[in-house]
Protein backbone atom coordinates (compact mmCIF):
# COMPACT_ATOMS: atom_id res chain seq x y z
CA UNK A 1 0.00 0.00 0.00
CA UNK A 2 1.11 3.33 -0.90
CA UNK A 3 2.30 5.79 1.91
CA UNK A 4 -0.70 8.75 2.50
CA UNK A 5 -0.17 12.17 0.87
CA UNK A 6 -1.76 13.41 4.29
CA UNK A 7 -1.49 12.13 7.73
CA UNK A 8 -3.14 13.60 10.98
CA UNK A 9 -1.96 11.64 13.85
CA UNK A 10 -3.47 12.22 17.29
CA UNK A 11 -4.23 15.90 16.46
CA UNK A 12 -5.64 18.15 18.98
CA UNK A 13 -6.12 21.91 19.27
CA UNK A 14 -7.35 23.64 22.12
CA UNK A 15 -8.24 27.56 22.25
CA UNK A 16 -7.75 30.25 25.44
CA UNK A 17 -11.21 31.64 25.50
CA UNK A 18 -11.68 34.19 28.49
CA UNK A 19 -8.66 32.39 30.42
CA UNK A 20 -10.49 29.40 30.35
CA UNK A 21 -9.10 26.31 27.84
CA UNK A 22 -11.82 24.76 25.53
CA UNK A 23 -10.97 22.04 23.56
CA UNK A 24 -11.84 21.71 19.86
CA UNK A 25 -10.44 18.87 18.48
CA UNK A 26 -9.03 15.81 20.23
CA UNK A 27 -7.09 12.89 19.13
CA UNK A 28 -8.32 13.20 15.39
CA UNK A 29 -6.22 10.58 13.16
CA UNK A 30 -6.87 10.06 9.23
CA UNK A 31 -4.68 9.03 6.68
CA UNK A 32 -5.88 10.61 2.98
CA UNK A 33 -4.61 8.81 -0.47
CA UNK A 34 -3.30 10.62 -3.26
CA UNK A 35 -6.15 11.12 -5.33
CA UNK A 36 -8.73 10.45 -3.01
CA UNK A 37 -11.49 13.07 -2.16
CA UNK A 38 -12.39 12.96 1.52
CA UNK A 39 -15.59 14.88 2.87
CA UNK A 40 -15.28 15.77 6.49
CA UNK A 41 -19.31 16.64 7.81
CA UNK A 42 -20.30 17.61 11.37
CA UNK A 43 -22.56 20.20 13.14
CA UNK A 44 -21.11 23.43 13.86
CA UNK A 45 -18.41 23.91 16.46
CA UNK A 46 -17.25 20.23 15.56
CA UNK A 47 -13.13 20.98 14.39
CA UNK A 48 -14.58 20.81 10.81
CA UNK A 49 -12.81 24.00 9.56
CA UNK A 50 -9.83 24.05 12.58
CA UNK A 51 -8.19 21.02 10.80
CA UNK A 52 -8.54 22.49 7.07
CA UNK A 53 -6.18 25.67 8.66
CA UNK A 54 -4.40 23.51 10.78
CA UNK A 55 -3.40 21.07 7.75
CA UNK A 56 -3.11 24.22 5.27
CA UNK A 57 -0.57 25.86 7.64
CA UNK A 58 -2.25 28.55 8.85
CA UNK A 59 -2.20 27.62 12.25
CA UNK A 60 0.73 25.71 14.19
CA UNK A 61 -0.18 25.83 17.69
CA UNK A 62 -1.67 22.34 17.93
CA UNK A 63 -0.96 18.74 19.52
CA UNK A 64 -0.03 15.95 17.44
CA UNK A 65 1.85 16.17 14.42
CA UNK A 66 0.03 16.49 10.68
CA UNK A 67 2.22 15.40 7.72
CA UNK A 68 2.41 15.84 4.01
CA UNK A 69 4.19 13.82 1.75
CA UNK A 70 5.26 12.56 5.21
CA UNK A 71 7.07 15.79 5.90
CA UNK A 72 5.63 17.53 9.46
CA UNK A 73 3.46 20.71 8.43
CA UNK A 74 5.21 23.52 9.82
CA UNK A 75 3.53 26.45 8.15
CA UNK A 76 1.89 27.43 4.80
CA UNK A 77 3.32 25.42 1.00
CA UNK A 78 2.61 25.70 -2.31
CA UNK A 79 1.84 21.95 -2.14
CA UNK A 80 -1.51 23.13 -0.49
CA UNK A 81 -4.40 25.13 -1.79
CA UNK A 82 -7.18 26.50 -0.01
CA UNK A 83 -10.96 27.58 -1.11
CA UNK A 84 -12.91 29.23 1.90
CA UNK A 85 -17.21 29.62 1.65
CA UNK A 86 -16.50 33.45 0.75
CA UNK A 87 -15.05 33.77 -2.44
CA UNK A 88 -12.91 36.79 -1.24
CA UNK A 89 -11.99 38.48 -4.16
CA UNK A 90 -10.63 41.64 -4.53
CA UNK A 91 -13.03 43.52 -6.19
CA UNK A 92 -10.54 45.99 -7.90
CA UNK A 93 -8.77 43.40 -9.97
CA UNK A 94 -10.42 40.96 -12.64
CA UNK A 95 -10.59 37.54 -13.05
CA UNK A 96 -7.34 37.20 -14.10
CA UNK A 97 -5.41 39.40 -11.77
CA UNK A 98 -7.19 37.56 -8.91
CA UNK A 99 -6.65 34.37 -10.26
CA UNK A 100 -2.96 35.43 -10.39
CA UNK A 101 -2.33 36.44 -7.30
CA UNK A 102 -2.21 32.76 -6.73
CA UNK A 103 1.33 32.70 -8.36
CA UNK A 104 2.81 35.65 -6.80
CA UNK A 105 5.05 33.39 -4.96
CA UNK A 106 5.84 31.40 -7.67
CA UNK A 107 9.33 31.41 -9.64
CA UNK A 108 7.57 31.40 -12.33
CA UNK A 109 8.02 33.99 -15.81
CA UNK A 110 5.35 36.54 -16.94
CA UNK A 111 4.75 34.69 -19.98
CA UNK A 112 4.73 31.68 -17.87
CA UNK A 113 2.33 32.94 -15.27
CA UNK A 114 -0.05 34.41 -17.48
CA UNK A 115 -0.21 31.11 -19.47
CA UNK A 116 -1.25 29.35 -16.48
CA UNK A 117 -3.37 31.80 -15.19
CA UNK A 118 -5.40 31.51 -18.78
CA UNK A 119 -5.22 27.28 -18.25
CA UNK A 120 -7.29 27.82 -15.60
CA UNK A 121 -9.49 30.07 -16.45
CA UNK A 122 -10.27 27.62 -19.38
CA UNK A 123 -10.74 25.02 -16.77
CA UNK A 124 -13.22 26.62 -14.66
CA UNK A 125 -14.87 27.45 -18.06
CA UNK A 126 -14.74 31.46 -17.91
CA UNK A 127 -12.48 32.30 -20.99
CA UNK A 128 -15.43 34.92 -21.99
CA UNK A 129 -15.05 36.74 -18.48
CA UNK A 130 -11.15 37.28 -18.65
CA UNK A 131 -11.60 40.70 -17.96
CA UNK A 132 -14.42 40.96 -16.19
CA UNK A 133 -14.56 42.39 -12.59
CA UNK A 134 -16.27 40.27 -9.41
CA UNK A 135 -19.39 42.63 -9.49
CA UNK A 136 -20.02 41.20 -12.85
CA UNK A 137 -19.93 37.35 -12.00
CA UNK A 138 -22.69 35.53 -10.24
CA UNK A 139 -21.88 34.01 -7.18
CA UNK A 140 -20.88 30.85 -9.01
CA UNK A 141 -18.71 32.08 -11.26
CA UNK A 142 -17.00 33.58 -8.66
CA UNK A 143 -16.42 30.98 -6.72
CA UNK A 144 -15.58 29.33 -9.60
CA UNK A 145 -12.89 32.02 -9.55
CA UNK A 146 -11.88 31.11 -6.10
CA UNK A 147 -11.04 27.68 -6.82
CA UNK A 148 -9.14 28.36 -10.23
CA UNK A 149 -7.07 30.53 -7.76
CA UNK A 150 -6.68 27.84 -5.39
CA UNK A 151 -5.59 25.40 -8.10
CA UNK A 152 -3.42 28.05 -10.36
CA UNK A 153 -0.17 27.11 -8.68
CA UNK A 154 -0.60 23.42 -9.30
CA UNK A 155 -0.97 22.00 -5.42
CA UNK A 156 -1.30 18.19 -4.79
CA UNK A 157 -4.42 18.93 -2.28
CA UNK A 158 -7.27 21.20 -3.00
CA UNK A 159 -9.05 21.82 0.86
CA UNK A 160 -12.32 23.08 0.53
CA UNK A 161 -14.19 24.94 3.59
CA UNK A 162 -17.85 25.10 2.95
CA UNK A 163 -17.05 26.65 -0.50
CA UNK A 164 -20.91 26.46 -1.60
CA UNK A 165 -22.53 27.58 1.22
CA UNK A 166 -23.46 30.94 0.44
CA UNK A 167 -25.14 29.68 -3.15
CA UNK A 168 -28.71 29.16 -3.65
CA UNK A 169 -29.97 25.29 -3.93
CA UNK A 170 -29.39 25.49 -8.37
CA UNK A 171 -26.38 27.20 -8.36
CA UNK A 172 -24.93 24.81 -5.43
CA UNK A 173 -25.83 21.39 -7.19
CA UNK A 174 -24.21 23.21 -10.37
CA UNK A 175 -20.82 23.49 -8.74
CA UNK A 176 -20.84 20.44 -7.73
CA UNK A 177 -21.18 19.15 -11.01
CA UNK A 178 -18.51 21.50 -11.83
CA UNK A 179 -15.87 20.98 -8.64
CA UNK A 180 -16.15 16.95 -10.03
CA UNK A 181 -14.80 17.93 -13.59
CA UNK A 182 -12.19 19.94 -12.64
CA UNK A 183 -10.95 17.30 -10.30
CA UNK A 184 -11.29 14.91 -12.87
CA UNK A 185 -9.18 17.03 -15.34
CA UNK A 186 -6.43 18.36 -12.53
CA UNK A 187 -6.40 14.44 -11.11
CA UNK A 188 -5.90 16.57 -7.19
CA UNK A 189 -6.47 15.16 -4.13
CA UNK A 190 -9.48 16.97 -2.18
CA UNK A 191 -10.29 17.20 1.54
CA UNK A 192 -13.95 19.15 1.46
CA UNK A 193 -15.63 20.37 4.49
CA UNK A 194 -19.42 20.50 4.64
CA UNK A 195 -22.65 20.45 7.32
CA UNK A 196 -24.28 18.95 4.09
CA UNK A 197 -24.49 15.37 3.82
CA UNK A 198 -25.82 15.36 0.73
CA UNK A 199 -23.18 17.15 -0.94
CA UNK A 200 -20.59 15.08 0.48
CA UNK A 201 -22.09 11.61 -0.44
CA UNK A 202 -22.48 13.21 -3.84
CA UNK A 203 -18.61 14.23 -4.29
CA UNK A 204 -16.59 12.24 -1.87
CA UNK A 205 -14.57 8.56 -1.69
CA UNK A 206 -14.98 8.70 1.90
CA UNK A 207 -16.88 10.75 4.32
CA UNK A 208 -15.40 11.74 7.66
CA UNK A 209 -18.09 12.10 10.52
CA UNK A 210 -17.32 14.67 13.66
CA UNK A 211 -18.81 14.29 16.98
CA UNK A 212 -18.65 17.76 18.64
CA UNK A 213 -16.31 19.68 21.32
CA UNK A 214 -14.33 18.21 21.43
CA UNK A 215 -14.27 17.04 17.88
CA UNK A 216 -13.23 13.99 17.26
CA UNK A 217 -14.00 10.89 14.24
CA UNK A 218 -17.10 9.03 15.13
CA UNK A 219 -17.47 6.91 11.61
CA UNK A 220 -15.53 7.26 8.45
CA UNK A 221 -17.93 5.97 5.59
CA UNK A 222 -16.74 4.53 2.27
CA UNK A 223 -18.89 5.96 -0.65
CA UNK A 224 -18.75 3.02 -3.40
CA UNK A 225 -21.77 4.39 -5.26
CA UNK A 226 -20.43 4.68 -9.14
CA UNK A 227 -20.08 8.11 -10.70
CA UNK A 228 -22.26 10.25 -12.25
CA UNK A 229 -24.16 9.59 -8.72
CA UNK A 230 -28.08 10.22 -8.81
CA UNK A 231 -29.34 12.01 -5.63
CA UNK A 232 -32.73 10.26 -6.68
CA UNK A 233 -31.79 6.50 -6.35
CA UNK A 234 -32.38 3.94 -3.32
CA UNK A 235 -28.57 3.99 -2.75
CA UNK A 236 -28.13 7.38 -1.91
CA UNK A 237 -31.22 7.93 0.02
CA UNK A 238 -29.99 5.33 2.29
CA UNK A 239 -26.50 6.54 2.78
CA UNK A 240 -28.00 10.19 3.04
CA UNK A 241 -30.23 8.67 6.19
CA UNK A 242 -27.85 6.20 7.23
CA UNK A 243 -24.93 9.83 7.69
CA UNK A 244 -27.79 11.52 8.92
CA UNK A 245 -29.00 9.62 11.88
CA UNK A 246 -24.94 9.80 12.63
CA UNK A 247 -24.74 13.13 12.95
CA UNK A 248 -27.97 13.45 15.02
CA UNK A 249 -28.55 10.17 17.17
CA UNK A 250 -25.97 8.16 19.47
CA UNK A 251 -27.34 5.38 18.53
CA UNK A 252 -26.47 2.82 15.21
CA UNK A 253 -28.48 3.45 12.55
CA UNK A 254 -31.00 0.36 11.92
CA UNK A 255 -32.67 0.87 8.27
CA UNK A 256 -36.66 0.65 8.09
CA UNK A 257 -38.18 -2.73 7.89
CA UNK A 258 -39.70 -2.35 4.34
CA UNK A 259 -43.68 -2.81 4.59
CA UNK A 260 -45.18 -5.53 2.44
CA UNK A 261 -48.55 -4.31 1.56
CA UNK A 262 -51.16 -7.11 0.84
CA UNK A 263 -54.51 -7.22 -0.90
CA UNK A 264 -53.93 -3.59 -3.17
CA UNK A 265 -56.90 -2.61 -5.64
CA UNK A 266 -55.94 -3.78 -8.98
CA UNK A 267 -55.73 -0.28 -9.97
CA UNK A 268 -52.70 0.05 -8.50
CA UNK A 269 -51.02 -3.08 -9.99
CA UNK A 270 -48.81 -2.46 -12.65
CA UNK A 271 -49.76 -4.51 -15.87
Amino acid sequence: MNAPIVSFNHVGKSFDVDGFELEAIREFNLDIAEGEFVAIVGSSGCGKSTLLRLLVGLDTQFRGQISVDGKAVTGIGGERGIVFQEHRLFPWLTVADNIGLGLVNEPLSLEQKQKRVRDFIDLVGLSDFTRAYPHQLSGGMAQRVAIARGLVASPRILLLDEPFGALDALTRQQMQDELLAIRARARITTILVTHDVEEAIFLADRVVVMEPRPGRIKRVVDIALPHPRQRSSFDFHQLREELLHELTSDGHYQPPVPVQVRDLPLSFIAC
